[in-house]
């Protein structure tokens, strides 16, 4: 029967890719669906980009093996300030000066916004760099749960999710990800909610549950009784960090940044916010909800062991076949959701804003799209590669892998990127030192973290704090550095100006 499922969801993906494969003709169907894209389908692409494996298994299995149901306040920050507040600070904003601006990229509107190559090419290397060690924390989380379903090996599981992949994304591009993300939300929705519950019975219900968690004491951790069930847990600061991290660095993220720009109108935006939201509550919060019950199972899980990782897996080994094939199906749904969308914006970004002019001249539009498709290619085996040499050593947690590729992104490109939607004055000067700023400072916990301070030698909590940096190191760099050209700025920012006549239903009239 899981088989059976899994054959079944397989073809449906295919078969989608190979549909869309007319909207995928050049570089701004192949890349952007041809910013006609509605609001269920950007919201969903939106949120299942967002929740992968690495939240499910890695994400959830450690933040709520450490901070216990206090770990849910990750998930509400995702839905907050990830998802509400990103489409309210960024949608609209983004497809509006995007499009003025002709870019289908994150590096190629740093270079039209302020007139600037080598800023497009240095921005497009980044992506390229770190969208590696988070693609790879897919495989790694994908492959926990088919171990435990099906007893298959880490290697074969790699190279089925990156094959797949690259069949759909090839023949459709963005369109093709987009419905596929859709079904695969849907998925994603249902599954968590289930297995919620199912997990939840097994345990004798929710205030069991909650109960049996207020009694698990561990010193190491806390001497306070109750902790892992409280409201804040039992380490607030570092809790915050993480909520920081996953919620507002996904501001900073190409991948999501770039579900705006296909946005269709202003219906659209209005609807997306919403679905979204409520998106990400349910998958999200679930998820975390989910990992804040992982120690009622600590007699079955040695985390010295077998690591973090191992936590949701092992909660969930002794559901019925038919729950199991669920489970596999839903995280296999979100990685492969968020690995398309990773491998379109790396793909895209090298072709356009680094081949592109730089080495290869006049390149055609359908050369561009072959390129871009080749690319794939080359992104997902680089990425599944790592895997595979990450799985025979002892490099890191997923949560960690992750930390460091999200940190480093979102620090370098959250703060240029929203200034230079909102500040005329943002200095092309300020973009540079935001992104060796973010970019160095993740190299170097990667490397040597005992460098760093003690709160920043974790990679989450680095993040987070770079992020956060940038926040002010853009706008200071900005009053001490040559400003931009100012009729290129005012010229820019008028299209926020241009008059556009709607119904009454839309805006009322004077």
């Amino acid at each position: 029967m899981k088989l059976v499922i899994l054959v079944v969801y397989f073809a449906v993906l295919i078969s989608i890719g190979l549909y869309c494969r007319k909207h995928a003709t050049d570089v701004n169907g192949f890349v952007l669906g041809g910013r006609s894209v509605g609001p269920w389908l950007t919201a969903f692409a939106y949120g299942t980009s967002y929740f992968s494996a690495v939240v499910f298994v890695g994400y959830a299995g450690q933040f709520g093996w450490k901070y216990g149901i206090a770990a849910i306040w990750a998930g509400i920050g995702n839905a907050i300030i990830g998802s509400l507040l990103a489409w309210v600070v960024l949608g609209r904003r983004t497809r509006i000066m995007t499009q003025y601006l002709d870019s289908a990229t994150m590096p190629q509107f740093f270079g039209e916004r302020y007139d600037s190559r080598a800023l497009k090419i240095a921005a497009s290397v980044i992506i390229f760099i770190f969208l590696i060690p988070y693609t790879a924390s897919l495989y790694n989380g994908l492959s926990r749960l088919f171990g435990m379903a099906f007893n298959i090996d880490y290697s074969v599981c790699i190279v089925l999710m990156a094959v797949l992949t690259a069949i759909y994304v090839i023949a459709g591009g963005y369109m093709a990800t987009a419905i596929n993300d859709f079904i695969q939300g849907i998925i994603m929705i249902f599954g968590i909610i289930t297995v919620i519950a199912a997990v939840l019975n097994s345990k004798g219900g929710f205030m069991a549950a909650l109960n049996g968690l207020a009694e698990v004491t561990d010193e190491s951790v806390s001497s306070t009784p109750g902790v892992f069930n409280s409201f804040f847990g039992p380490d607030p600061l570092n809790l915050l960090f993480v909520v920081i991290l996953t919620s507002l660095g996904t501001w900073g993220l190409p991948q999501m940044v770039q579900k705006f720009y296909v946005i269709r109108d202003e219906e659209s935006i209005k609807k997306g916010t919403i679905i979204s939201t409520i998106f990400a509550l349910i998958v999200s919060g679930g998820c975390y909800f989910l990992g804040g019950f992982g120690r009622l199972f600590s007699d079955q899980i040695d985390v010295v062991a077998n690591g973090y990782d191992s936590v949701i897996p092992t909660m969930l080994q002794n559901l019925s076949p038919i729950l199991i094939a669920l489970v596999v199906i839903l995280v296999l749904s979100a990685s492969m959701s968020t690995l398309s969308s990773l491998v379109i914006a790396s793909s895209s970004t090298l072709t356009i804003d680094f081949l592109k002019d730089n080495f290869i001249k006049n390149m055609s539009e359908k050369k561009q799209v072959l390129y871009i498709r080749v690319l794939v290619v080359v992104f997902i085996a680089s990425s599944a590669i790592i895997a595979l040499i990450q799985s025979t050593s002892s490099v890191m947690f997923i949560a960690q892998l992750m930390g460091i590729s999200w940190g480093a992104l979102a620090s370098s490109f959250l703060a240029p990127f929203l200034y230079s939607l909102y500040r005329k004055g943002t200095t092309k000067a300020s973009c540079w030192v935001c992104f060796f700023f973010g970019s160095c400072l993740m190299i170097v916990n990667m490397i040597s973290p005992s460098v760093l301070p003690a709160i920043m030698q974790s990679p989450i909590n680095c993040g987070a704090i770079a992020m956060l940096a940038g926040l002010v190191i853009v706008p200071v760099v900005s009053l001490f550095t040559r400003k931009p050209d100012k009729d290129l700025v005012e010229a820019t920012f008028a299209c926020y100006n241009k008059s556009t006549v709607v119904s009454q239903k839309a805006a009322l009239g004077k």
